[in-house]
């Protein structure tokens, strides 16, 4: 079998392509820069940007499957931008295996896509869509995944899975961010840190991508249909930061923030950010300070039924690796 991975380059994608080389599958990235990690696993790489439709259908053409991972997924930016990566470039992914004859295409969603600033404790896929977003990546997140699942059908089956805060070894985004944030003394608790909130270590995203894939054909329960991934093991978000910075080497976080002052502060930095420096992204947001301050933990009950996903890593053996991982000389 062959699969295209987009962002096969990127943290959840290149576990995504581990997993399917492991599997003995051929595979072929889609990314905007060459990835000498990738070179090193066999893998076929083609450069270009999901908005060029030419580039993309030349990547999807000879492939069996498509996992569509890549997107444009930071918290900042001008609108135009995730509109084109995340809605025009997942609308040419589509179009792709329409005229490739792709059967199978897994896409990677969010569940920022039903977040709209209250506690989200328990909920399964019932939860509906937010109807107002604080950042144009979960909009234009939920507008993809709209997309995908509506092509669902008899020629190309669909599946959007949302893995949750994502991190392990080698993550440069959550991980990444949290530790730098600590280092330079701008990481702060919202409140009190009690707030409940799930995290998905790497693998076992990666697992849930490979399970959906096997599942997924015409016709198949999961068919049509977007699935909560996650370690299922909910933390209060203070140990969550704990344990990173932990694992990292760092001092356990002091610095706490009332949520109604986290709240106008990161107001008021936006607005600047946005009069001075609109390309720069501004060290508060308002959708930071609400998942600071949110529980968000869900249901995975759906995943374990459709999927047959059930977390290989717990929380605390994802913990003990990215120690190790840190011990070993990760970036500073």
């Amino acid at each position: 079998m062959k699969a295209l991975v987009t962002g096969g380059g990127g943290f959840l994608g290149g576990a995504v392509v581990r997993g399917l080389r492991e599997r003995g599958w051929q595979v072929r990235s889609f990314q905007r820069r060459r990835s000498e990690t990738l070179a090193g696993l066999g893998v076929e790489q083609r450069l270009g940007d999901l908005v060029d439709p030419h580039a993309v259908r030349a990547a999807v053409e000879g492939c069996e499957v498509v996992f569509h991972v890549a997107a444009r997924a930071v918290l900042w930016g001008p609108r135009r931008e995730f509109e084109s990566a995340n809605v025009a470039g997942t609308r040419n992914v589509l179009a792709a295996c329409r005229q490739a004859g792709v059967r199978r295409l897994v896409h990677t969603s969010t569940p920022a896509v039903v977040h709209a600033g209250r506690h989200l404790e328990g909920v399964d896929e019932s939860a509906p869509y937010a109807t107002r977003f604080e950042s144009h990546y979960p909009r234009t997140k939920a507008a993809a995944e709209r997309m995908v699942l509506a092509a669902n059908g008899p020629d190309l089956a669909t599946v959007a899975l949302r893995p949750h805060l994502i991190w392990g070894p080698g993550d440069t985004q959550l991980v990444g961010r949290i530790v730098a944030r600590a280092r330079a003394g701008r990481l702060w608790l919202v409140g009190d840190g009690a707030n409940l909130v799930d995290t998905t270590f790497v693998d076992n995203a990666a697992a849930a991508h490979l399970l959906a894939c096997e599942r997924l054909q015409p016709g198949a329960r999961c068919a049509g249909n977007a699935y909560f991934i996650t370690n299922g093991e909910p933390r209060p978000i203070a140990e969550v930061l704990a344990r990173i910075l932990a694992a990292s080497g760092e001092p356990p976080l002091r610095r706490r923030l009332p949520y109604p002052l986290a709240w106008a502060a990161a107001a008021v930095v936006e607005a600047g950010y946005r009069a001075l420096a609109p390309r720069a992204e501004p060290p508060l947001t308002r959708m930071l300070v609400r998942h600071l301050a949110t529980a968000h933990w869900y249901d995975i009950t759906a995943a374990r039924r459709d999927l047959g996903y059930s977390p290989a890593v717990s929380l605390d053996e994802g913990f003990r690796r990215l120690g190790d991982w840190y011990q070993e000389g990760a970036p500073a």
